[in-house]
Parts: structure tokens; sequence; C-alpha cells
């Protein structure tokens, strides 16, 4: 099978040659600058290191091709791009200063080469009139997607790999506290619910519009869209399940209803930690694929429990722990860990493997290559 075939295969519950494999298109998905360099020095490969969406802070590699093609990657990525005048200003800045991004959020180096997303310009903001008179960003700049067309018409042509549309909004949950800091926009939600709620909408109305375009330009070669909204801790949702419902879920069911409107893709729902209680909520709203899968995370590590009761609906993807196992344990570990979770959420199809997030800077190379490697001695169908 191609990865295109293979994956759509597995998304439509049925069984593919082997286990797909998703890793280094977006930055859920994706591979830190430091493990990256380690891992092309370890495959003996030179070449330009390049950001994805061009954006060193962000710190996620943009992979080449003859990398991708080592991992086995079955999917390929087709990114927005912040406006020209983003590059500019952050190119043009002096070293170290903060990067500012085109919704007025910044981070800054906590030391060096790495940065924290922590300059929140609404963090005081309380009111309507704030959410009214706040600069927010302009989604019609010709130069966020002005390549979008001719990478996904590419891509669709050869016919390789399923095709990812990936714009850069982080959705509205994550957006709001971008703006405010997490508790502050904790706090809004339950003491300034009004409040909460217009910004929500506010930015999924900006969302949407960026979302549109993309879409617009992408046409029919999208195969999957992403989205998301970390929502989970290590053993807990961020908000309750009735806080979700009354301000978040409709937000959220709204923009996926929209994208549906627009694309026969299917939508890719990333969200962190233990969000075992949303899921039937995911379901509901049309989410088709679920990640990270984030295995050492509460009730998110029962994944015999998850594929019995939501592998019928939803495709998984990730699982393969990045807290002990890839960046601690050794090569054997990570082919064991490997083979335990396809043997869990492989059968019957319904099943991408990935990392939980990004492959962090503390993964060392022959851990990443054990992971992809294992998938094809475990990984083939029929399963043993």
């Amino acid at each position: 099978m191609t990865g295109r075939e293979r994956v759509l295969a597995s998304v439509a519950h049925e069984e593919p040659d082997r286990v797909p494999i998703l890793i280094g298109p977006t930055n859920a998905t994706g591979i830190k600058m430091k493990a990256y360099r380690a891992l092309k020095a370890e495959l003996g490969l030179g070449g330009e290191d390049r950001y994805i969406y061009d954006w060193p802070e962000l710190g996620t590699a943009s992979p080449d091709e003859e990398v991708m093609l080592r991992l086995g990657s079955d999917v390929r990525a087709v990114l927005d791009r912040f406006p020209a005048a983003v590059y500019d200003r952050a190119r043009s800045r002096p070293p170290h200063d903060p990067f500012f991004d085109d919704w007025g959020t910044g981070s800054t180096e906590i030391e060096s080469g790495h940065w924290y997303p922590g300059i929140h310009p609404m963090a005081d903001a309380t009111s309507l009139a704030d959410i009214e008179t706040y600069p927010w960003p302009d989604m019609s700049d010709p130069s966020r997607v002005a390549h979008v067309r001719a990478r996904t018409e590419e891509l669709a042509s050869e016919g390789d790999y399923a095709v990812l549309g990936c714009p850069w909004l982080l959705f509205p949950f994550e957006r709001a506290h971008a703006l405010q800091g997490l508790d502050r926009f904790l706090e809004n939600m339950l003491v300034e619910p009004e409040f909460a709620s217009a910004l929500l909408w506010k930015i999924e109305g900006l969302c949407k519009d960026l979302m549109g375009r993309f879409l617009d330009e992408a046409g029919p070669g999208l195969d999957i869209i992403k989205i998301g909204d970390d929502l989970g801790s290590q053993d807990n949702l961020l908000i309750s399940p009735t806080l979700y419902r009354e301000l978040l879920k409709p937000v959220h069911a709204d923009l996926i209803a929209f994208i549906k409107s627009k694309t026969k893709a299917k939508i890719f729902f990333h969200s962190d930690g233990d969000i075992f209680d949303l899921i039937p909520d995911f379901i509901e709203i049309g989410v088709d694929i679920l990640n990270p899968i984030q295995s050492g995370a509460g009730r998110m590590s029962d994944l015999a429990r998850l594929k019995k009761t939501y592998g019928k609906d939803l495709t998984f993807c990730g699982a393969i722990d990045t807290q002990r196992i890839l960046p601690y344990g050794s090569p054997e570990d990570v082919r064991a860990e490997v083979r335990r979770v396809i043997e869990l959420l492989g059968p019957g199809g319904g099943y991408m493997l990935a990392a939980v997030h990004t492959v962090m800077d503390e993964v060392p190379a022959a851990n990443i290559l054990a992971m992809v490697d294992a998938v094809k001695e475990f990984g083939t169908y029929p399963l043993p």
C-alpha cells in the first residue's frame, strides 16, 4: 500500500498492510530540533536545518524528505505561514529579544535556544469592551496561504502519502489562555463567564476565517485536517465536563461543522492529558481521529478500555510514551512498548502510531529509529 492508502484504510477501520506511522509533519507529531540533529547524525545525513512554520522559537524541525522516508512516515503536511510582517519583525529584532506572533502573544528565551510562551497581552481584560478594542490579527493577509494550493495539489497528485492540513491557529481555549494566561482565563471562565464565552467565540470567528481561506486554497486534496485544544492534565481535566459543555463544546462543534461544510477531510483532534470524560463529546461533535492518546495520563493509560469503548467511533493516533520510555528507556524498551500498544489498539485498524506529542530533545536517535522500525516488525497485518 501507499502511505495514503494505509492511512485511509485505518481511518475507515479496515486493516491495511501495516499500522500507519505519523511522525514529523506537525508540531503535535514532530521532532524537536536537538533530537532531529542527533537523528540526522545517526543516519549520516547533512542538509539545512529548517523549522516548521519557519519558526525557530517553536523549536520543532521540518524534516527533510530523506529523513521522512527513513522514518516511514505515511503523512505529509500542508501548513500555513505567519503574515510576512511577523517574519520581518522577528528577523530584525535584537538577538534574544522576545518573539511576538500575529496575535500579540509572545515567547521569551528562558535559556539559550529554548523559548517559553509567557507574554499574555490580555491578562487584565475582563470586559466585552476589552475584546472589541483589542488589535486582532488580519486573517485576510494573502501571505498566510499563498503557497497552500500548489503544495496541496503537488502532494495529492503524487498520491503517495495522506495529506494533512495544519494551519497554526491555537484553537479557542488555548488561544484564550495564550492571550490571558492559563490561571487568569480559567478564573474568568468561572467568575466572568460572559466575558470568557465572548472571548472564545471571538477567537473562533478568527479561526474560522483563516480556516476557510486555507480550505478554499487546499481544495479537495486534503485527507485530514488538524484542530485541537489541550484540555487535560496528568490525571484529570483542566476544566470540568460541565464547564466544557457549557462554554467550549458549542464553540468546538461550530468550528467542526464549518470545516465539514467545506471539506471531506477527516477531523484530527489533538488534546493532551487525561481527557477520557470528554471522548463521547468529541465523537458527538464530529471528531474522527483522536491524538495523542497520552498513555501515561490517568485513564488514557487503559488502552484496552479505550479500544473496546470507543474504537468503533474513533481512530486513535499516538500512545507511544514520551515521558518515560522514549527519552529514558532503551531501544529494547521502546520496541516492547510499540508491540504492546499495537496489540491493544491495532486490531481491526483504527490506529496510527505516533509519539505522544512531539519527540522532545531528550529522546535519543536510537529510540526514534527503534520506534518506527518496530512498527514494521510488530505492526504488519494480520497482527499476531
